[in-house]
């Protein structure tokens, strides 16, 4: 498929490539033949990024075409994985469990989807007549075995889980991260529009929790780089992040590739190392910025006046 083929040269894609290929891979998919969906599996299958609709769309595909998708594509994400394996039934698990990798969040899934199919096709026992009833100690040790494997079991699974907690880390989940709050993201918004930079540097160094000097120097870089790493360290919407950031340097309001520059640049910024390189700024500011508060402290402590002591000393 062209389209496929157009797609893979545009690796890394951004946000609104992913989009547009998402509006057309699917109705173009089921208007072609099985060797060409075939040859389109296996062309997306070596992408190291789709659309997620496109790799759930092509994992619920008949197993012939989606085998060799789930059994290799670097870009299906594990919640995508759990979805095709729960939905699709064991043809299309065995195929997931033939990858080269998987995430502990997904072996857990995939263990308790294997243990609920052999519970389920366990035929029901039926005990034949005997005279003689069974010996219980067997039977007791029998029972003492299974419930120390069963425990023994879901001791592992509780692991499972809590590894794959820290380790597969969503990528909305923003616990333990400076966040702007709604008050101070429309603030920020609002001095853009009118481009009041003195009082959006105030509001970006109350979001910052940092000195006013730090977001002047943000401010400062024409290139706008370091206010977009910031807006995105601090969780700040996307399109809103880009209306900040095209009100405060107009060069980044010129279009490119059907989008603006600001939209680009921010599209390009990857979060974590937003986040590092935003609170090593912290740190450097926290070093070296002296606030205003320590020298008004320090100047409360006033010596009283010449007159003033005198004053004390007749008293005595």
């Amino acid at each position: 498929m062209a389209t496929v083929s157009s797609f893979e040269g545009l690796q890394p894609p951004t946000r609104s490539e992913l989009r547009q290929f998402a509006e057309l891979f699917t109705p173009l998919f089921q208007a072609s033949s099985d060797e060409a969906r075939r040859q389109a599996v296996a062309a997306l299958s070596q992408c190291p990024q789709i659309p997620a609709a496109v790799a759930l769309f092509v994992g619920c595909q008949a197993i012939d075409i989606a085998a060799p998708f789930l059994t290799s594509s670097p870009a299906i994400d594990d919640e995508t994985l759990i979805t095709i394996a729960r939905t699709q039934g064991s043809a299309h698990m065995k195929a997931i469990v033939s990858r080269e990798a998987l995430s502990p969040r997904v072996i857990d899934a995939l263990v308790g989807l294997r243990q609920a199919e052999q519970r389920l096709a366990a035929p029901l026992e039926v005990e034949p007549p005997s005279m003689a009833p069974e010996p219980p100690a067997a039977t007791s040790l029998e029972d003492i075995e299974a419930a120390a494997r069963r425990a023994s079991e879901e001791e592992m699974r509780n692991r499972i889980r809590e590894l794959a907690h820290h380790v597969a880390r969503p990528e909305g989940d923003r616990l333990g991260l400076r966040n702007l709050s709604p008050i101070q993201a429309a603030l920020l918004v609002r001095f853009a529009r009118n481009r009041e930079a003195t009082l959006f540097a105030k509001a970006l160094a109350d979001g910052l929790s940092a000195s006013r000097w730090l977001a002047e120097r943000i401010m400062l870089d024409i290139s706008g780089q370091q206010l977009a790493t910031t807006l995105i360290s601090l969780g700040m919407d996307f399109l809103d992040a880009v209306f900040v950031l095209e009100k405060l340097h107009p060069h980044l309001a010129e279009p490119q590739h059907s989008v603006t520059r600001a939209w680009m640049v921010l599209d390009e910024l990857d979060p974590e190392e937003c986040n590092a390189r935003v609170e090593a700024w912290r740190r450097a500011d926290s070093y070296t910025y002296l606030p205003d508060e320590a020298e008004t402290a320090r100047s409360g402590h006033e010596v009283p006046p010449a007159r003033d002591r005198r004053v004390i000393g007749r008293t005595r």
